[in-house]
């Protein structure tokens, strides 16, 4: 019939919950082992692996909302607990009396440093090691496939290039 969609398979199905299950226990994995290893969150992380990336260290909180994804309104408050952490610091921006900058703090530039061998230990351990090589090679062509198709995804796929030719650090 013209203009009805066709609904997944039983199989297809499948796979996607296979997909969304084994991505879910793998990210909670990590998270937890990010935590135990240095006490930082994966929000913290996320803020924390901007800021290093960014130049000098500062961004302003619209990007930095955009480049980890969240609300504004859900990083104001994030930001306002890894301020109080001493792992951020937040200026007001001097072109625009609304705007604010983000700053990395001492502290949070030690606290990233810490925790970056363990949480690549961790993706090594969890991830890499239970692949082939021709399996994380078509993990990663899936993943781009995946990206481009969605909503929104030429400007993750642009972001994921602008990643991947920078300091290559990860999520």
């Amino acid at each position: 019939m013209p203009g009805t969609r066709r609904l997944p398979t039983r199989g297809e199905l499948q796979t996607w919950r296979e997909f969304i299950e084994t991505t879910e226990a793998l990210r909670t994995a990590l998270a937890a082992r990010l935590q135990s290893d240095s006490g930082l969150s994966v929000g913290d992380y996320s803020v924390l692996l901007a800021l290093s990336e960014a130049e000098h260290g500062r961004i302003r909180s619209s990007e930095l909302a955009a480049l980890v994804g969240w609300e504004r309104s859900r990083l104001s408050h994030h930001l306002g607990r890894m301020q109080h952490r001493g792992l951020i610091r937040r200026e007001k921006t001097a072109t625009d009396s609304r705007g604010a900058e983000i700053i990395l703090a001492p502290a949070g530039a030690t606290a990233f440093r810490a925790a970056t061998v363990p949480h690549l230990r961790a993706i090594r351990e969890l991830f890499v090691d239970a692949l082939t090589p021709e399996q994380l090679a078509a993990a990663g062509g899936i993943a781009a496939a995946l990206r481009e198709h969605a909503p929104g995804g030429q400007r993750l796929a642009a972001s994921a290039r602008a990643r991947s030719t920078g300091t290559g650090r990860p999520r």
